[in-house]
């Protein structure tokens, strides 16, 4: 269920499950004006203050227009509660339970350029859980949009489960990349059993972990995921970082749910945003930077001290590898479309 004592902090016109009950105005571009209207104040080189971080739930629909078209209205939703970045789910372009043999290059490249125009419109950083190609080979991936809508990282999932297996590519690097100057880093789904993929991360600067996931369980294993036994708030606290996880939620198809409980959480293990099991939703919460300190993982670079060389061409060949594989994918151009990886601490 949603934090009571989050409510407070909601706007008015916003009800439990997170959706608006005013009415809003019609047109994309209409749509689009007010947002760019609220973010004014939230312009790149604007005094930096805290990183105000949105993770969208939500109900997956069958066809990439209609999730688009979600997206949309979720990303509306962020640009009005003033969020800097917002994370969406783990193949939030298509459902990750789409027929992948009938996806088309052109058809991905087409959703992730309107993805991209978003991100543009609102004025804030996207990250959005897409499929992507790269040399004809399909990867589950998460694609970074900056501001200006650039396609700025692209990190692909390299610990697959067996429902990936079927239909993606694993990557080959450790997500390493920059929000408005503040480096972050990022696993997709089933990858949370992987906690190296962040302490190397963490290791490298990075101060804030994005999780995109997609639920894919019978219904009685998605009712004992619920209630936040996932290990997120461990993950946290070992690292120092900010933890923004981002589900799906509700009926995927195939008999399988998925059990929702996207939340934020602190350094602290604090939890700053909850959403529920049933509803879409957009979880808000401010990132007080100087609390992201990484210390634990950085006393690891030196201690022992027999590892500590070890530990560190690790971290050189982390930084090396995300640079040169964040773009080497099938993406839109959009802006500079320049790299904003974090290759130094």
């Amino acid at each position: 269920m949603w934090r009571r004592e989050r409510e407070a902090e909601w706007p008015a016109a916003w009800n439990i499950g997170g959706m608006p009950v005013q009415s809003e105005p019609k047109t994309v571009t209409a749509r689009m004006t007010m947002a760019r209207t609220i973010r004014q104040q939230n312009t790149p080189g604007s005094t930096r203050g805290p990183l105000r971080v949105a993770a969208v739930q939500m109900k997956f629909a069958p066809t990439i227009a209609q999730n688009l078209a979600k997206i949309e209205h979720l990303l509306g939703e962020a640009a009005r509660r003033r969020a800097d970045a917002v994370l969406l789910p783990e193949c939030a372009t298509t459902g990750y339970a789409y027929d992948y043999s009938r996806l088309k290059p052109a058809e991905i490249a087409s959703a992730l350029a309107t993805v991209g125009r978003m991100a543009v419109g609102f004025r804030m950083n996207v990250l959005v859980g897409s499929p992507v190609f790269r040399r004809g080979k399909l990867h589950n991936a998460l694609v970074v949009f900056d501001r200006r809508g650039a396609a700025v990282h692209c990190y692909a999932k390299c610990h697959l489960h067996e429902l990936d297996r079927k239909h993606f590519a694993p990557g080959n690097a450790v997500a390493l990349f920059e929000i408005d100057g503040i480096c972050a880093t990022a696993v997709i789904c089933h990858e949370r059993r992987y906690p190296e993929l962040v302490r190397l991360a963490v290791m490298a600067g990075a101060r804030i972990l994005f999780h995109p996931n997609a639920g894919m369980d019978s219904l009685a294993v998605s009712r004992r995921k619920r209630g936040g036994r996932d290990g997120i708030a461990a993950r946290a606290f070992e690292n120092a970082i900010y933890y923004v996880f981002a589900n799906s939620v509700g009926r995927q198809g195939d008999g399988k749910w998925s059990a929702g409980d996207s939340k934020i959480v602190g350094p602290d293990e604090r939890v700053l945003g909850l959403a529920d099991n049933r509803s879409e939703a957009v979880i808000v919460a401010n990132l007080d930077l100087s609390k992201a300190t990484g210390v634990y993982a950085q006393r690891g670079l030196t201690r022992p001290p027999f590892l500590a060389p070890h530990w560190q061409r690790m971290v050189a060949a982390v930084r090396r590898q995300a640079s040169r594989c964040s773009l080497a994918y099938d993406l839109p151009t959009i802006g500079d479309g320049c790299r904003r990886c974090c290759t130094t601490t």
